[in-house]
């Protein structure tokens, strides 16, 4: 019989746990923060850009409209135009600086499709590499995120 082996991820806790409790947007409480301590990268007119605290892999970031809005064609022009643009500019942001070899981008929109924070609209900018899927997620039922949130947030901003 094989030995179960553990990876622990105490990290996850305090996701479970404000994933049952939280009943207030994260994208409009995170606006009202800090910017450092909220990880947001960039704020425009209308949007802004913050790295994913539960990510998919390195660099996961979400943009969003400032606006409490849930669907994309409820957005104006200038909003629509204001997202998709900080969407890019973040997009070529994690190019210059992680590198990676290709990018998954997305909205979930509804419950349904797997949209974590149903009333908020946002985008999902996760960088991929050759390579940074292996046996973890789908034997281990566990992601191996190779840098600390902090390194990857000080390397979008710059400082």
């Amino acid at each position: 019989m094989k030995k179960l082996e553990r990876l622990w991820t105490p990290w996850r806790m305090q996701y479970i746990k404000n994933a049952v409790k939280t009943k207030a947007c994260i994208f409009c409480k995170k606006l009202k923060e800090k910017d450092s301590v909220a990880y947001v990268v960039k704020k425009t007119k209308y949007s802004f850009s913050m790295l994913n605290i539960y990510p998919y892999n390195n660099g996961h970031v979400m943009v969003a409209p400032k606006r409490h809005i849930a669907r994309l064609n409820l957005l104006s022009a200038e909003e629509r135009t204001d997202l998709i643009e900080l969407v890019s500019e973040t997009q070529s942001l994690l190019e210059k600086k992680c590198k990676p070899h290709g990018f998954n981008i997305g909205i979930n929109s509804g419950r349904v499709a797997g949209a974590g924070v149903v009333g908020h609209l946002h985008f999902h900018i996760v960088p991929r590499w050759d390579g940074d899927t292996n046996f973890m997620p789908i034997i281990g039922e566990t992601k191996v995120i190779a840098q600390l949130l902090e390194e990857t947030y000080r390397e979008l901003i710059g400082k």
